[in-house]
C-alpha cells in the first residue's frame, strides 16, 4: 500500500487513536478484516491494543468493563452478521447500566444492503432501540464524524451504548478526509444557587435526612466531593449496589447499607423513616422507586446531571441539575455542623447494630458446605481496597451486594439493571488491563460461569492476574429460591455437574477446589497469593438460607 493511499479502515483506526482508546476488543471477520489488518500491524504507538475475544457478548463485556472503570467508551469491533447480532446483550447491559461503550461492526457492501444475500442485515436498526446512538456509514470520507458522533454521545448525559456498522466496501475505499480532532466535553457548573440554598435549609430543619447515592455519583470527581460534604455534616447514607465503595473507611459511621432487588434491607428502613432523601447520581434502574418508596409518600430532592425519569413513586420536589461534583460542593459549606436530631440517633444506631450483627456467619450446618457469609468474611481479610470484584448475576450477587464492604467507587462491579450472566470474568479481564498491577477478582455462580467461561483462554494469553470464585451448588439457585418461595417447588433449575478444577487446567489455567468449610482460608489464601495467570476456585456453597433473602420481614415492620 502506498504512504499516501488511505482506505476506510484506516481512518476508523485513526479516528480512534484520535480519541485515546487503549484497546479494542474484538472478533475478526471477512467484512472487516482491513481494520484488523491495522490494528494488528500498527503503525502508531497510539494505535489501541488489539484483544481478541472468544465471543463477541463477552468482548462486548470487556469494552463496557473498561467503560465503567474509566468513565470513558470502551470499544468493540465485530465483523457482520451474527458478529454483530451476538454484542446485543452486551450493549443492552451497558445501556441500560450507564456504561459508556462504542461498537464498531462490519457490514455487507452497499449494493447488498436491501438483497437477501450472505449476512445482510439491517445492523443499524437492530441497534437503534438498545443503543443511545445507531447509524451506519454510507460514505467513506464520513466514517470519522460518525465515529466522533457516536463516542460523544455514548461519553454524555446518562453514559451508555453506542453502534456504528461499516459496509466492507466503505472499509475498502479509498478516503480523502482526515479524522476528526480529539474533542473536549462540555463543562457543566452547579445547579442554581437558589435550588442549592433551598436544599441547604431543608436538610438543616429536616430530623431525619438520607443520601441515596446511586451509579451518577461513583466517578472520583463525585465521589470526592460527596466525602467532603460528609466529613463536615454528619449525613446518613445509603448506596445503590452500582453506587458501592462511595463511602470511605473513615465514613463508615456513616453507611447504612446498600439497597436493590427486594424491600428488606436495613437501608430501605432508613429510607421509609427519612424526612428528606437526597438522591444523588441514581438512576431508577438501579432499584425502582416503586420498591423503596412503595408508598410514593418520599420528600425526594434530586441531585444530578440530567433530568429524573418521573413515575407515581418517583416526584421529586425539586431536581438540581448541573455537573453533581460541583453541585455537591456547593452545597458543603451550606450545611457544614449538621447533625440529625436527637430523637433519630438511637434509630441510627439501631439500624448500625443491625447491620454489624447480620454479616457474622452463622455455625455450618455441613461441615462439607461453606456459608454465604463465610465466603464473604474470608474474601474480606483476602481482598484489598486497589482490587476490583467484579460480581455476576445468582444468589451470590445478592449476598455480595448486601455484606460485602467496598471503600473505593467502582472496585465492586455488579449488573443490577439487566442482572446480565455472564459479566463478571470478562469484567475482571478488562480491570487486569485497565487497573495494572493489581489483582482482580471474579465471582460468579456455577451457571453463570458457563455462559463466558471460555473467556478463561483469553485471561490466560494475557496472563490476567486475577482470582475467578466459583458459588457451587448444582443449581440456577436465583431462580429456584424465589420459585420455591412462590410455588413450595422449582422447576427448570437443574444442570449436571463439571469439574471445574480440571475445566481451568484445561485452557492452562490454575485450579483449586474447597473440599470442606473448614479448608477455606487455606485454598483461597493460596489462590490470592498465585500470581502466574488466572486462578479458578471452586466451593461448595450452602444456600439453605437463601429463603430469607427475599424475606417480607423488615417490609411488614414499616
Amino acid at each position: 500500500m502506498s504512504q499516501d493511499k488511505k482506505f476506510g479502515a484506516d481512518l476508523i483506526v485513526e479516528s480512534l487513536e484520535n480519541h485515546d482508546v487503549p484497546y479494542v476488543f474484538a472478533i475478526p471477520g471477512a467484512k472487516i478484516d482491513r481494520v484488523f489488518e491495522r490494528l494488528a500491524h500498527p503503525t502508531n504507538a497510539k494505535t489501541p491494543r488489539l484483544v481478541v475475544a472468544r465471543h463477541e457478548q463477552n468482548a462486548a463485556f470487556m469494552a463496557a468493563g473498561v467503560g465503567r472503570i474509566t468513565g470513558k467508551p470502551g470499544v468493540v469491533i465485530t465483523t457482520s452478521g451474527p458478529g454483530a447480532s451476538n454484542l446485543a446483550t452486551g450493549m443492552v447491559t451497558a445501556q441500560a447500566e450507564g456504561d459508556p461503550i462504542l461498537a464498531i461492526s462490519g457490514q455487507v457492501q452497499r449494493k447488498d444492503l436491501l438483497r437477501q444475500t450472505h449476512q445482510s442485515m439491517r445492523n443499524a436498526e437492530l441497534f437503534a432501540p438498545i443503543t443511545k446512538y445507531s447509524a451506519e456509514v454510507q460514505d467513506p470520507d464520513n466514517i470519522s464524524e460518525i465515529i466522533a458522533n457516536a463516542y460523544q454521545s455514548a461519553e454524555s448525559g446518562k453514559q451508555g451504548a453506542a453502534f456504528v456498522s461499516v459496509p466492507q466496501d466503505v472499509t475498502d475505499s479509498p478516503v480523502s478526509s482526515k479524522p476528526i480532532k480529539p474533542l473536549i466535553g462540555p463543562k457543566l457548573g452547579p445547579a442554581s444557587a437558589e435550588d442549592v440554598d433551598a436544599l441547604a435549609d431543608a436538610i438543616k430543619t429536616a430530623t431525619l435526612p438520607v443520601l441515596l447515592l446511586g451509579m451518577r455519583a461513583s466517578s472520583p470527581e463525585v465521589t470526592a466531593a460527596i466525602r467532603k460534604l460528609i466529613a463536615v455534616a454528619d449525613l446518613p447514607v445509603v448506596e445503590t449496589f452500582q453506587g458501592a465503595g462511595i463511602i470511605s473507611h473513615a465514613q463508615v459511621n456513616n453507611f447504612y447499607g446498600r439497597v436493590g432487588l427486594f424491600r428488606n434491607q436495613p437501608g430501605d428502613v432508613l429510607l421509609k423513616q427519612s424526612d428528606l432523601v437526597v438522591a444523588i447520581g441514581y438512576d431508577p434502574i438501579e432499584y425502582e422507586p416503586r420498591n423503596w418508596n412503595k408508598e410514593g409518600d418520599a420528600n425526594v430532592v434530586v441531585i444530578d446531571s440530567e433530568p429524573a425519569q418521573i413515575d407515581q413513586h418517583f416526584q421529586p420536589d425539586t431536581v438540581l441539575i448541573g455537573d453533581i461534583a460541583k453541585t455537591v460542593t456547593a452545597l458543603e459549606p451550606k450545611v457544614a455542623g449538621y447533625d440529625v436530631a436527637p430523637a433519630a440517633k438511637s434509630f441510627l444506631a439501631h439500624l448500625q447494630s443491625d447491620i454489624a450483627n447480620r454479616d457474622v456467619p452463622p455455625v455450618s450446618k455441613d461441615p462439607q458446605m461453606v456459608h454465604p457469609l463465610a465466603i464473604i468474611q474470608e474474601l474480606q481479610e483476602q481482598v484489598s481496597d486497589d482490587m476490583t470484584v467484579s460480581v455476576d448475576v445468582g444468589s451470590f450477587y445478592i449476598w455480595m451486594a448486601r455484606h460485602f464492604r467496598s471503600y473505593e467507587p467502582r472496585h465492586l462491579l455488579f449488573s443490577n439493571g439487566m442482572q446480565t450472566l455472564g459479566v463478571a470474568l470478562p469484567w475482571a479481564i478488562a480491570a487486569t488491563l485497565v487497573r495494572p498491577g493489581t489483582k482482580a477478582v471474579s465471582v460468579s455462580g456455577d451457571g453463570g460461569f458457563m455462559f463466558s467461561s471460555q473467556e478463561l483462554e483469553t485471561a490466560v494469553r494475557l496472563h490476567s492476574n486475577l482470582v475467578h470464585i466459583i458459588w457451587n451448588d448444582g443449581h440456577y439457585d436465583m431462580v429456584k429460591f424465589q420459585e420455591e418461595k412462590k410455588y413450595g417447588q422449582s422447576a427448570g433449575v437443574d444442570f449436571g455437574p463439571i469439574d471445574f478444577v480440571k475445566y481451568a487446567e484445561s485452557f492452562g489455567a490454575k485450579g483449586m477446589r474447597v473440599e470442606k468449610a473448614a479448608d477455606l482460608h487455606k485454598v483461597l489464601s493460596a489462590a490470592f497469593n498465585y500470581n502466574d495467570g488466572p486462578v479458578i476456585v471452586d466451593i461448595p456453597v450452602d444456600y439453605s438460607d437463601n429463603i430469607d433473602l427475599a424475606s417480607d420481614l423488615l417490609d411488614d415492620q414499616m
